[in-house]
Formats: structure tokens, sequence, C-alpha cells
């Protein structure tokens, strides 16, 4: 408590001279651009559409971003900086982010940009005042902005000479972006010139662009009203009626796959892949697709379609593919230890070989491991698995042209996994068939409508077991069984590639079913004492599961030498019918090197839980998952980074067999049963591989809650409530310390 008091007395005081800080490496006479402030001005029907933060994208000049409550620490840390160009100075500045000296010859052309931008959406005549604020070396500017006034369409025609253009145009009009009481704008014509654009080139029209077709439009005919008439034209903009050449309708002529001869691939792969054939009419779409599928079998180093104009109205298409590496290896390795001396290490190789039947099947095969021992001490826990996986560039038992883009896949999978505890001896053999597909380069699925894990206990230590007895809702988790039943992911993101170097999101959805159809059978499967139904005397499981992830990186800084990544996770397990309990394989652990890194993995939970003295080495589960994740990423020197990250969360159980059960979420406890730890990291970044080393810790430890609500009530004063001061962070069971490859989310 002495500490928590020190704590809160230094705080204040280094807060109150950090946010002094701001504006001190200014040259004199100048000011920190503090703030932009926009203000839609008159009523909703005059604002329209107009929003603030469509309108701040065209200011010239922003100011800092701020993290929370306008305080941005990194901008403080950069004003740090004694100006003498030593290393203290450029540690700072790399660290740090320089404020934003305020000019105030941005502000009029802010202002036009904006005016220019509102007539783009169809605002006319709209006007912009600014006011600029100077208090403190700080500089806040206010932009009022006055949209001006908007015309409705009230008629639209069309004005094209060639009968089958017209006819084209008309057929897909109900797909049209602009619309009879529409406001007319450039933007959305704009938008509708590029749709008419795609109709054409998908329709045969090879050589066609936007920039031949034109808008009138008349605001004079009818008072407060435009008058629109779309136009295509022989030449386009810009240019004169003599330069006019009629549009063709072209059909596809030749098309030639080259590739090097000695790539060992099927021709009816390539033929299977590609969708552009002789004698149809020219479709840019196709082209496309085309160039995905190609792409996607990721056979290729490289993809490259061209397509050229030919005598009689003919577009010859060449593709041209050019080898990648076929086969190779990846080594992935976690560890990790503890202030109890407890050592972790989880090494996993892979090999794979995406063209095995020179067919575009991927062959893996993937070992792994997962050790956990103290030195000079013979307990220990070992696990080694397996796994083997075939992917063929067909989905099975539907056609292929259902599949316009990239090439879906049918995957097989297998794997036996062995698990060697003081406690027992687990053998786990698993076995998957599914699917996988995506949606342009966002959106991702699998499925798997079969998923079969055979689940068998050895040498299972009767005293740990007879120990779970009082509890029957964990101890039937421990016991033989399988389950049968589909699962699958769908996984969305604004940017595939490897290592994205701009801001991005992503989401991704897994889940399992499993037991349904197993219990549409109870009447002809035996009965034990428990009343589980059995096959091959042994039970199923019935369950269901899901598991959401958000992660969102803002990237920023020059060259992005700075980001910041937050994460939220939430799962959730459901056991029923045939079972009492979620199978202990299915249920959600926290804690190592990508959770709650104060921790070791399994070592947290559930809920207020103390460490359950049953297992030797750490194995902690729940039904529930929730956790959050913040980390602050920034370059120091050469391919070296650091981190500093928080982390949040917890397992947690749905149900027991014990009252009062402390590992059960309750919400008068949840704040209660919320882990939490802080820690820095060092990253090395060396291209094809980023090495990281992270050291979490406690500020919270849930298993520290001594005393229950009842206890608290009857007047008992409680030890401690769970809550680590800097005197306990670094002594047993205050911090881990955690190697991993690749960022943690």
């Amino acid at each position: 408590m002495k500490s928590l008091h020190r704590i809160m007395a230094v705080l204040p005081a280094l807060l109150l001279a950090i946010s002094c800080s701001t504006t001190r490496v200014l040259p004199e006479g100048t000011y920190r651009l503090q703030k932009n402030v926009v203000e839609i001005m008159g009523d909703k029907a005059e604002r329209g559409d107009v929003s603030v933060s469509d309108i701040e994208q065209y200011i010239k000049q922003a100011p800092n971003k701020y993290f929370v409550f306008g305080w941005n620490p990194f901008l403080n840390i950069y004003n740090w900086s004694n100006g003498k160009g030593n290393g203290w100075d450029r540690f700072v500045k790399k660290i740090g982010v320089a404020p934003v000296q305020f000019d105030p010859s941005l502000v009029g052309s802010s202002k036009e940009n904006i005016e220019s931008h509102l007539r783009y959406l169809g605002y006319y005549g709209s006007s912009v005042k600014d006011t600029v604020t100077y208090k403190k070396r700080r500089a806040k500017v206010k932009y009022e902005v006055y949209p001006g006034k908007r015309f409705p369409i009230k008629s639209i025609s069309y004005d094209i000479g060639d009968s089958l253009m017209r006819s084209i145009a008309l057929a897909d009009s109900s797909r049209s972006l602009v619309g009879k009481g529409d406001y007319l704008s450039e933007s959305v014509l704009e938008s509708e010139s590029q749709r008419l654009n795609t109709v054409y080139r998908r329709n045969g029209y090879y050589g066609f662009s936007k920039n031949y077709i034109f808008f009138e439009a008349d605001t004079t005919a009818v008072k407060d009203s435009a008058l629109l008439e779309i136009q295509i034209r022989n030449y386009p903009r810009g240019g004169q009626p003599s330069d006019s050449i009629e549009h063709r309708r072209y059909a596809i002529g030749n098309v030639r796959i080259k590739y090097d001869k000695d790539m060992k691939i099927r021709e009816n792969l390539l033929k299977r892949l590609n969708l552009v054939k002789p004698g149809d009419i020219y479709d840019e779409q196709v082209i496309n697709n085309t160039y995905s599928r190609f792409s996607g079998v990721r056979l290729f180093g490289s993809v490259n379609i061209t397509t050229s104009e030919a005598p009689g109205n003919l577009v010859d298409c060449d593709i041209s593919l050019t080898q990648s590496k076929i086969q190779g290896m990846k080594l992935n390795v976690e560890a990790s230890t503890n202030s109890s001396g407890l050592f972790g290490i989880s090494p996993s190789l892979s090999y794979y070989n995406k063209n095995i039947f020179r067919g575009g099947e991927w062959l893996t095969l993937s070992f792994m491991g997962n050790f956990q021992f103290k030195f000079n001490d013979p307990i220990r826990s070992n696990e080694l698995g397996i796994s083997a996986g075939i992917s063929f560039p067909k989905f099975l038992f539907l056609p292929d042209r259902l599949f316009h883009g990239a090439i879906p896949r049918t995957d097989l999978n297998i794997s036996y996994n062995y698990q060697s505890r003081p406690e027992y001896t687990r053998n786990i053999i698993s076995t998957s068939f599914g699917y996988s597909w995506n949606s342009g380069n966002r959106l991702y699925y699998t499925l798997s409508p079969i998923q079969l894990n055979i689940i068998r206990l050895f040498n299972l230590d009767q005293d740990f077991y007879d120990d779970l007895s009082n509890n029957p809702y964990l101890q039937s988790a421990y016991q033989n069984h399988f389950d049968l039943g589909l699962g699958g992911t769908v996984y969305y993101t604004t940017d595939n590639s490897v290592n994205p170097k701009n801001t991005y999101f992503y989401t991704r959805l897994q889940f399992d079913l499993a037991g349904n159809v197993l219990s549409l059978f109870n009447p002809l499967m035996p009965v034990d004492e428990n009343g589980s139904h059995r096959i091959w005397n042994t039970p199923y499981s019935q369950f269901a599961r899901a598991e959401l992830s958000l992660v969102r990186t803002w990237v920023f800084g020059k060259r992005g030498t700075h980001s910041l990544a937050v994460r939220a996770i939430g799962g959730i397990g459901y056991s029923y019918g045939n079972s009492a309990a979620m199978p202990f394989e299915k249920q959600f652990y926290a804690g190592g090197a990508s959770s709650l890194r104060g921790w070791q993995s399994r070592a947290v939970g559930p809920g207020m839980s103390a460490m359950n003295s049953n297992f030797v080495i750490p194995n902690q589960t729940g039904d529930i998952k929730m956790e959050a994740n913040i980390e602050y990423r920034f370059r120091i020197f050469w391919k070296i980074a650091g981190a500093l990250f928080v982390d949040a969360g917890n397992v947690w159980n749905l149900r027991s067999s014990v009252a009062d059960d402390p590992g059960v979420l309750r919400g008068r406890d949840f704040f209660r049963s919320v882990a939490l730890n802080w820690g820095l990291g060092i990253r090395f970044d060396l291209d094809f591989v980023l090495l990281r080393l992270d050291m979490g810790i406690r500020l919270h430890d849930p298993s520290m809650q001594s005393l229950s609500d009842k206890e608290l009530a009857a007047g008992a004063v409680p030890a401690r409530r769970g809550w680590l001061g800097p005197d306990e962070w670094f002594r047993h069971n205050g911090f881990a310390i955690h190697f991993g490859v690749g960022y943690p989310f």
C-alpha cells in the first residue's frame, strides 16, 4: 500500500511536467497547431450529407494525433531534445513525434480545397470562413462551412447514336447510380461514368473508356431543378468531332499461354484456370478473373496477361507465367519463462510443396512440440504433434464455373498429438475434410463439413482424478471421448499483404458445432451410468463453440516507423445434450507469448480461481474467453524496434458443480476477475522474419483475491485485492518473459 501511495503522489507531478513540454523545440515566434475545428453551418436540409470527417480530409495541415484526452506522450518525448544533436537528441527524436508548426498560409488554400470539394459534391456557391486563435504558443483554427445550393435531378435522358450501345445502356439502367430526385453532383456523375465504362468493356467494347461519356445538365429550364442528359460520343473529352472514330465490338481471337516448358505442370490445369475462350465476346471481367485464378493457385512467381487488337474486330490474349519456389521449409519458435523458474518452449517445423502431383496440389507436413519444465526438477510436461494436409485446386461436388475469381480448394487434413503430463497421458487423432475459397482480396472462407477428433487418456493418475470428484463438471472433461461435427472460419482484412505498411484492419470468426447429427441416432446407442450415449463404448461430445477476433493497426510517422495495434477477442463454448462439460481440448486458455504476457500459457484463470493444485504444471482453462490488448510499436534504429503494451482479460466457466466457484463468470465479480499486465518488448526485423522478446509484468492478478464477498460482508479484512505494486513486479509470480516469431497480433 505504501508503494501505491508513493505512485499516487508522484503521478500528478509527472503528468504536469509532461503536459508542459509540447512546444519547447519550436522556433521563437511560431506556434504549434493544436487543433482544427470544423463546423457545418445551416439547418439540416442545408447541411445535407456534408460531414465534419469528410471536410477535415481537405484541410492541408493537420495537428498531431492524440491518443486520449488530447494527449500524445510521444509528442512530449520529442520535446525532451536538448538541441545539441548528440546521441540523446537523436534517440528522443527517433522515438518521439515532432510538433506540427502552424503555417498560416495553408489556411487560405485549405478553404479553397473545401469549397472545391463541396462543388464536386453538388453544393454550388459554397463558402468557408476561418478564425485563428492563438494561446500559449498554440494555434487553433476554426473553419465555418456554409454549404451552397443543390439541384435535384428532374429528368434523365440518353443521347446514344449507336443502337446496340443504347440498348446495352438502357438494359443496365436499373443499376444506374444517377436517378430522378437525386442531387446533381460531379461526384455521382463521375461514378456513373466509371460504371458505364465497365458495362461496355464487359460487353465487347475493348477500346472504350469513360472519356467518351458526357453529361449535360440544364439548371435553368426548371426552377431549382436539373435536367440531365447522358451522351456517348465517338471522340473523347477534350477532343474534336473531327477526331471521331466509330466504337466497335470485339470478340476474343487467339489465346496463348506462355511458360517455361521445364515447369512440371499438367496442361489440363492451365486450361481449367483459363476462362478466356476464343470466339467469346470480349469481357474485361473475364480477363481479371483469369488473372486472379492463375495468381490464386500460387504456383507462379508472376502472372502477366496482355491483350492486343487483331484484324477482324478481334482481341488476342497472351498469358505469361513464370515459376515460383515450389517447396520449402518454415520454422517457428516460441519460448517463455516466469519468475517461478518454469520454462516453456514451443518449436514447430513445416514442409510445403505447392505442386506435389503436378496439378497445383498443396502438400503440407508439420511437426510441433511444447515442452514445459524446471531445471533440476524431474517433473515436466511434453507435447508432440505431427500433421499432414493436402489441398486440391478444385471444389469437389460443385462445378468450377460457379467460382469466377480465385480458385476454390478442397482440403483434407489428418493429425496426431501426444501429450505426456504428470497427471495423465493423452492421445488425440484428428481428421477433417472441407473447402476454402475467397471473395476478392479481402474476404476468405473455410468450411469443414466433417471434423473428427478421437481422444484417449492413459496413465490417468487416480489421486488427480479423485481430487476432481468434488467438481463433477470439471471431472467430466477428463474422459475418453470423440466428437464429430463441422466447423469453419470467416476472415476479412483490408490488407492481405504479409507485412502491411499502412493502417489496416482484420477480423476472424471461427466456429465449431459437434454431436448434433449423432444425437439423431441416440435411440440406437447404449447409455452408460452417467446417462451418456456411447459409440464403440465411448461417449461422443455435443457442443457449440465460437471465437471472434478484431484487430486494427494504425501506422503513422515518417516511413511508418510508429504503429498502434489494438486487439479484442471473445470466445464462448457451450456443452449440451450428450456432454456435461466442454471437451478439455476445446476449452479456452489465456497467457503466453501472444496473449496475457504477464503469465505463461494456461497459467491464468478461470476467473478468480487460484492455480489448480491438481496440476503440477499450469493447465487452467475455461468455457469463455475475453481479452483485449493494446501495443505501441516504434523503430529505434537500424532493424531494431521497441514496444510498450497492456494486456487484459481472462477465461471463465459458464457453470460449475461447486457452489460459489470463483472460476464462474458473474457480473458482480467481473472487473475483479480481469487479469491485467503491462510490459515492454524489443523486436529484430530481419525483413524475412521478425524476432520478438517481450517481458510482461502483472498489475492485477485475480487469483490473489483472497476473500469472497460473503467473507467481506461478515467483516473480514482482505489481505490484498489482487493489485501488485512496483516492489512486487519482479518477485515470485510477478512477471514472465516470452520469445516469439512475428507480431503477437
